[in-house]
């Protein structure tokens, strides 16, 4: 089911905090009118961390309206709390979710072994497939190849997003794996020659600006066509390093509201808008991609 370029989508927000439901909508409709291959609600770049469990969970909800079985839907649930992320996944796992994707516990630093004890735990709870997160730059904690063939054996958990742009972590993963597990990357600079390479996707920051290219980049690799898939690349390169020149998602949700496809960038403290030098060069950017 989870394969090819599937959108981090941003949580769009109005002036006073709220979120911004039409402009939701809005998005929801833009990637499945550009070929983008599946949605993650309310991941780390939807704004997770400042969503309150309620609202998190009606926005994911919201989603799966929109999205009305067109496409996969993944719906963040991870949280440096076991119990949490237990809680979430347990309240959103009658939404109609297709997956889930679980963050690495940020800021408690588990073992290894703690890793193992709570992602089990988590999947343990309910019967859909669960990809794990990644992502040493953002939790600190670095998931290793040996904990991820642990936990590759329980029947609920598919996949891993690594973020962590070292390619040399596919093939050593790979050799420990059964052969259907599934491997996301969540690096857009590096996304590429991670699919080239044997991944099955990429959960993307990018895809929320040019879903279309990033879609087509993605299916150019699972064909095997690599230079194709390295051509396609390379005309959005630029933008998988400026989205980042700031924590995410404060880029892409101004890029996308210089674009009109939200009505304001607002984003939740402690998380606030751009720098000009850096509003001034996304939308260069965005210009010189026609785009804006």
């Amino acid at each position: 089911m989870f394969k090819g370029s599937y959108v981090a989508l941003v949580t769009p927000m109005l002036p006073n905090g709220r979120v911004d439901v039409t402009s939701l909508k809005r998005l929801v409709e833009f990637h499945i009118d550009n070929g983008t291959h599946g949605i993650v609600a309310v991941g780390t770049t939807g704004e997770s961390a400042t969503l309150p469990f309620k609202e998190h969970i009606d926005v994911v909800k919201l989603i799966i309206e929109f999205v009305d079985k067109k496409i996969p839907v993944m719906a963040g649930s991870g949280a440096n709390s076991t119990s949490e992320a237990i809680f979430l996944s347990e309240q959103m796992c009658g939404l109609g979710v297709d997956g889930f994707l679980s963050v690495v516990p940020y800021y408690n630093k588990p073992q290894q072994a703690g890793m193992v004890a709570h992602f089990n735990a988590i999947a343990d709870a309910t019967d859909i497939p669960l990809m794990l997160y990644n992502v040493p730059g953002r939790t600190v904690a670095d998931m290793l190849p040996e904990t991820v063939a642990e936990l590759s054996k329980h029947k609920n958990i598919v996949g891993i997003k690594d973020a962590t742009g070292d390619l040399s972590r596919l093939e050593q993963t790979k050799s420990l794996v059964a052969e259907d597990f599934l491997f996301f990357s969540g690096d857009d600079d590096s996304g590429c020659n991670f699919m080239c390479q044997g991944g099955d996707g990429v959960i993307s920051v990018t895809a929320n600006i040019v879903p279309k290219a990033m879609a087509s980049m993605c299916e150019a690799a699972l064909q095997g066509d690599v230079q194709l898939s390295q051509q396609l690349n390379n005309q959005i390169i630029e933008l998988h390093r400026i989205l980042f020149v700031e924590p995410n998602p404060v880029m892409p949700k101004w890029a996308l509201y210089k674009m009109g496809l939200i009505d304001d960038a607002f984003l939740r403290l402690p998380m606030v808008l751009p720098e000009l030098n850096s509003q001034k060069a996304i939308e260069e950017t965005l210009s010189a991609l026609n785009l804006i």
